[in-house]
């Protein structure tokens, strides 16, 4: 506690705002892990009440734990709810891989892009 005594310090400055900084990821790990246990179907409701328990009590070797041994499933899972977000507003917005075929061949007879940028910007589209 004597790095308090000095008063205000370069050093006092740097802790704070490295304990503000972890503070901020501890949060941001268990909204994320938090969320992505509750959007989970394929868990009963008994484990995810279990997992819970065990944040409350063991805050730090829980969510470890989570992260470790849920990890992967975390990104594939996000990928997929991103994807079917993209896919609602592509229906939602009226978005159809032929008419921005056709934009793009409209700017390429314009010149405004090249044939390499209309070749892979088609092959994107069409992926």
């Amino acid at each position: 506690m004597f790095f308090f005594q000095e008063g205000f310090t370069y050093r006092n400055f740097l802790l704070d705002v490295l304990t503000i900084f972890f503070f901020v990821v501890w949060f941001w790990l268990i909204i994320t892990v938090a969320s992505d246990l509750f959007r989970r179907h394929d868990v009963s409701g008994w484990v995810k009440a279990i997992w819970v328990i065990g944040w409350i009590i063991f805050p730090f070797i829980f969510m470890l734990a989570y992260l470790i041994l849920h990890g992967r499933g975390m990104a594939e899972r996000n990928l997929q709810r991103a994807q079917q977000a993209r896919d609602e507003l592509r229906s939602v917005v009226g978005f159809s891989i032929a008419d921005e075929i056709e934009k793009l061949g409209r700017l390429k007879q314009a010149g405004s892009i090249s044939d390499a940028e209309f070749a892979r910007l088609r092959a994107r589209l069409v992926q």
